[in-house]
């Protein structure tokens, strides 16, 4: 057994001491001496939220299939084992081997969510090695980042030294050949990174120069060799039947928040809600093959002793072979007492007959996503659902046997008014009142419970949102407010839950979905302050950033409040993600309209994704 890192004492005084020690079920282990490559995966947060992420579990599969490549897994220290580290000067290390980080080749960090920057920070100097791009020397690790956040990684740029834009079972293998050529050469760091821009989906933000406008956005971002591209187009799988896929998941052995099999059943939405960059980015929309599901889930559920399988996608009940799915998972897994969960899914009957197939099994609140209280706004967003679905959807679910509905919202969309936000409590009571008419008296079993939340709009690159201009931050607390205050009115109010999130953080992670390289300082100087885990809300403090922002002369309402022109560039321009801004710019002025656009099975738009040649594009 590989000796730990850590000391028994020292995990004797951490709180939950197995997120440190590996040794887990289906981890990967290999001689370090026999490869060539060693691959440190990181998820910028604590072990159990970056055990769920399934991207890591495809990538760490796919990396350790090859003979030369070891790909071992690292985490966020949770703040008390941060400050021993320090104190101790223990560098950060694996999980498979108990190595210290910086030995590895590359430090691989998933960008799923910027308010897990300042944590990137803190993996790159618990390692050893520099924080910024620009002093690392040929000795030190790749730094390279994957994930959504990617399609705008500007305000991270000076701690990355590569990004990887798009799908990663593309062009790692080309990457992994080039980096074998520099370390076995005298080629230098400049110069591997240089070839490495020449690679399909590979961003190196050293290899451009931005240059800004007295107004302070940007001027133009510029290749600074001839040999780099302008552009950075996403790579995409274009065959989703073929790639790999992990039949042996590691097991955490704390329970994370995605304890269970997951099945992809598809990537991409056809939906197109304007808000979303999910379901922009991740375009075309690609289907797995029911069959090989099938064998997915028997070969996974034998491999790792879970009783759950979920199915995960943007949009689960768009996928087609949904029904023959879950009729095999739920014959076959009725007969092991094996649950099957599905996430959030459309407010229709299909939907409804779907969750009516897995109720016996496990019973649960029926989740949906209105998004907005209003019939016109959810026209503005694109939501593609009415009222008259919502109602239909609730008194079929309070048929069926459900009491317990929970409801997503956001608040500050664009064009929205008070209206449109009391809209939110007046569904929520028209559904209660639904239940009531719909369910009579005897039938009842429990109480009803509907639980709305409501979280703040944040406008996203590559969404036709990204011009659009967030509310003064006061104007959240207020309107939030007065959600509550609509919802205390209500006639059936002690059947309805409102919750909304925290304003400060929405705010900040809006300044950095769309900031640019003037933000890397900002978030140096916020950690260095004591920024950390800003995700989790008992750590986050807004005042750091307050403090940050002001040190370096930056107004953060300059990213937040300000309508962006139609002909500004963006720091993301110099990314293709596959949506053209033509197309955007499209549904921007749809939206304002109260248009709404079609989804991609009824009726291409246009959007510019069918350029990778597969999915929807072509009737797949």
């Amino acid at each position: 057994m590989t000796k730990l890192a850590l000391s028994d004492e020292i995990l004797m005084s951490v709180e939950k001491p197995s997120r440190y020690i590996g040794h887990e079920v289906n981890m990967v282990e290999k001689d370090i001496n026999s490869v060539d490559i060693r691959f440190a995966m990181c998820f910028p947060d604590v072990y159990e939220i970056g055990m769920s992420y399934l991207g890591i579990q495809i990538l760490y599969d796919m990396f350790n299939r090859r003979e030369d490549t070891y790909c071992e897994r690292v985490y966020s220290p949770w703040p008390d084992l941060d400050r021993i580290m320090r104190e101790k000067n223990i560098p950060l290390f694996t999980l498979e081997t108990q190595s210290p980080v910086k030995n590895f080749d590359f430090l691989g960090i998933t960008l799923q969510y910027e308010m897990c920057y300042t944590n990137i920070l803190q993996v790159i100097e618990l390692s050893g090695f520099p924080i910024f791009a620009a002093e690392r020397s040929k000795g030190d690790p790749i730094v390279i980042g994957g994930g959504p956040c990617v399609f705008n990684p500007e305000p991270v740029a000076d701690f990355f030294d590569i990004f990887y834009i798009g799908e990663g079972e593309v062009s790692y293998d080309e990457l992994f050949s080039l980096y074998k050529e520099y370390k076995n050469s005298d080629m230098t760091r400049e110069e591997f990174l240089r070839k490495a821009s020449q690679i399909k989906g590979i961003y190196v933000p050293s290899m451009y120069d931005v240059s800004y406008k007295e107004d302070g956005t940007v001027e133009a971002i510029t290749p600074k060799y001839s040999d780099v591209p302008a552009k950075i187009k996403k790579v995409v799988v274009t065959d989703f039947n073929s790639v790999p896929y992990p039949m042996k998941p590691v097991i955490p052995y704390l329970r994370a928040t995605q304890d269970r099999v997951v099945l992809e059943v598809m990537r991409g939405c056809i939906r197109g809600c304007r808000f979303c960059q999910a379901g922009m980015i991740y375009r075309p929309t690609r289907q797995k093959d029911v069959e090989l599901l099938k064998k997915y889930a028997d070969t996974m559920l034998k491999n790792t002793g879970y009783e759950e399988v979920s199915l995960a996608s943007l949009s689960t009940s768009d996928y087609l072979s949904l029904k023959e799915l879950l009729d095999y998972l739920m014959d076959e897994m009725d007969k092991k007492h094996i649950n099957v969960s599905l996430p959030s899914l459309r407010i229709d009957a299909f939907s409804l007959e779907v969750m009516k197939k897995v109720q016996d099994i496990k019973k649960v609140s029926l989740t949906f996503a209105p998004e907005a209280g209003s019939q016109r706004l959810r026209d503005v967003i694109n939501k593609g659902i009415t009222e008259e679905n919502i109602i239909n959807g609730s008194r079929d679910a309070f048929k069926g046997g459900w009491n317990k509905v929970k409801l997503y919202f956001m608040l500050g969309l664009p064009t929205e008014t008070d209206e449109d936000a009391e809209g939110i409590a007046l569904l929520s009571e028209r559904i209660s009142e639904e239940y009531f008419e719909t369910v009579p008296k005897e039938e009842r079993v429990g109480s009803l419970q509907i639980t709305a939340s409501a979280s703040y709009f944040v406008p996203k690159p590559f969404t036709p949102f990204q011009w659009a201009p967030m509310l003064p931050r006061d104007e959240y607390v207020r309107r939030a407010r007065h959600v509550k205050d609509t919802f205390n009115q209500q006639l059936n109010k002690k059947r309805l839950k409102f919750a909304y999130h925290d304003q400060d953080i929405s705010v900040l992670e809006a300044v950095f979905a769309r900031g640019d390289r003037r933000l890397s300082k900002v978030i140096y100087d916020a950690y260095r302050d004591g920024a950390i885990f800003d995700a989790w809300t008992e750590f986050f403090d807004m005042e750091r950033y307050c403090r940050a922002f002001a040190e370096n002369g930056i107004d953060y309402k300059f990213y937040t409040e300000r309508e962006r022109g139609l002909d500004e560039v963006f720091p993301w321009d110099h990314l293709d993600a596959g949506v053209s801004k033509q197309f955007l710019m499209k549904e921007w002025q749809a939206a304002k309209e109260g248009r709404v656009t079609s989804n991609c099975r009824d009726k291409c738009q246009g959007c510019g994704a069918a350029v990778f040649g597969s999915g929807v594009c072509f009737g797949k």
